[in-house]
């Protein structure tokens, strides 16, 4: 049986070995899924929320292990993975489970004589969910948790950067008493996968990831009549006004752009600055960059961890580099963090300045701990450059001024628009984003429409 191995970056040791799901594995799980079908969606909705927090919860009270895992296979400093499922993955299953009777209650026109009428949501049927590396607990729990409380049945597949995701979430479906079927995981490669995408079993598919994996989503559910939900990622940007204040300003833009080493599809990547605080703001951030202390994840002094492999980390060295040849400055020295090695996924922060569109680092995703700053001379100017893009997550305004933030955000092609925050979900709001960012919702009621279809009942009274 073929096997895949996980490098763990933390220093280059298989940290995990698995086998690949087998055609006949695959099958079984397939049927397995269509079979519990009826059952789960035939359960009351209080019961199907009760089960799948009781797995939740399971998962949170072994946070600590969750995330010692996660340093290992991803690369993330242990100070902050335990966040991931305590924090995001926490609040963001709990909202979504509280929500359902009303995101998933029956429509209902205004009263007509004689008849009866209303729309139901109704399960689609069983949802494939692949989920990337990057922030495994999260990405995932956008769609298992919906899906499965809304009445579907789920099959995960996880990068095999982060295998131990899927089999946790398995242990703590399990534990939850969730019939057998209703959730399962395969570890299975990019072939396996469009065979499951093209067979009549799966009703939909979710897939966070890059776009030419977008492209491949729907290319392979092309020939069926099945919704595909696509979060392919961003080149986000925040632009600086001239009242912003300053120093939370630098912090959270600092943050926002550096934290998981970059590794977020929704980390600031491009900053506009107001001329009349560019000065202030570059100083002040490029001090704050240099606190970080890069080395050995598994350290809880690290602030900042390896990519996720070296070919990531040499994709951003490419990607400096070619901004320095074409007149860009580096603000950072390499040589104030000592971990930093060529060959290596350790790879030290960067401040980019006189830096343009006609560079990568200001065009294409980086996905790495490297952010350049631009000088605007006001809002027309920045609302141009932050457009020139052809992802569109989210964007970040910082300013104190509410009603100018709302009126620039109506002119910003981007799923999200955040003032005086960035790189942060929140589950009321829909999580969704334009032009090659993908397509679809995840989170808030509308979340839920996705992953279910309407039927309408008109009926006649006699």
């Amino acid at each position: 049986m073929p096997k895949f191995k996980t490098i763990s970056p933390v220093d280059g040791s298989v940290y995990v070995e698995r086998e690949v799901a087998s055609e006949a594995q695959i099958e079984a799980a397939l049927e397995r899924a269509a079979r519990a079908r009826a059952g789960w969606r035939a359960l009351p909705l209080e019961e199907r929320q009760a089960l799948v927090q009781r797995a939740v919860d399971y998962l949170v009270q072994r946070a600590d292990l969750l995330a010692e895992e996660l340093t290992w296979q991803m690369g993330r400093p242990i100070a902050h993975t335990p966040f991931e499922i305590t924090r995001g993955f926490k609040e963001r299953a709990e909202y979504m489970i509280r929500i359902a009777p009303k995101a998933l209650a029956d429509l209902v026109p205004e009263p007509l004589e004689g008849f009866t009428r209303f729309i139901r949501r109704e399960p689609l049927g069983t949802v494939l969910v692949l989920a990337p590396w990057n922030n495994p607990w999260l990405t995932s729990v956008n769609s298992v948790v919906p899906a499965l409380v809304a009445g579907n049945t789920v099959i995960l597949k996880m990068s095999t950067q982060t295998p131990l995701v899927a089999e946790r979430y398995q242990e703590a479906f399990d534990a939850a008493g969730l019939p057998e079927g209703v959730f399962q995981y395969l570890h299975t490669g990019h072939k396996a996968v469009a065979r499951m995408i093209a067979d009549e079993r799966i009703d939909f598919v979710a897939f966070t990831g890059s776009v030419p994996g977008g492209h491949a989503v729907v290319k392979e559910a092309s020939d069926r009549f099945i919704g595909t939900g696509l979060e392919l990622g961003g080149k986000d940007p925040a632009y600086v006004m001239e009242d912003a204040d300053l120093d939370f300003t630098v912090e959270n833009t600092v943050d926002g752009a550096f934290f998981n080493a970059g590794q977020s599809c929704c980390a600031i990547e491009r900053i506009y600055v107001h001329e009349k605080v560019y000065d202030a703001f570059v100083e002040r951030y490029v001090e704050l960059v240099k606190q970080y202390k890069l080395g050995d994840p598994t350290d809880p002094e690290t602030t900042l961890g390896p990519l996720v492999r070296t070919s990531a980390a040499d994709w951003v060295r490419e990607q400096i580099a070619e901004a320095v040849s074409k007149g860009a400055k580096a603000l950072i020295d390499p040589g104030l963090f000592p971990a930093a090695k060529a060959g290596t996924p350790y790879l030290a922060p960067q401040v980019l300045v006189g830096v343009n569109h006609q560079m990568s680092v200001m065009t294409e995703e980086t996905f790495g701990p490297v952010v350049g700053i631009m000088k605007v001379g006001g809002d027309e100017e920045a609302l141009e450059l932050m457009n020139d893009s052809k992802y569109g997550l989210t964007a970040s305004l910082w300013t104190r001024d509410l009603e100018r933030a709302e009126r620039l955000g109506a002119r910003i092609e981007t799923g999200t628009v955040f003032m005086n925050r960035a790189d942060y979900l929140d589950p009321a709001l829909a999580w969704t984003g334009v032009k090659d960012t993908g397509r679809g919702i995840t989170l808030s009621e509308l979340g839920y429409h996705q992953l279910t279809r309407v039927k309408s009942y008109h009926l006649r009274h006699r």
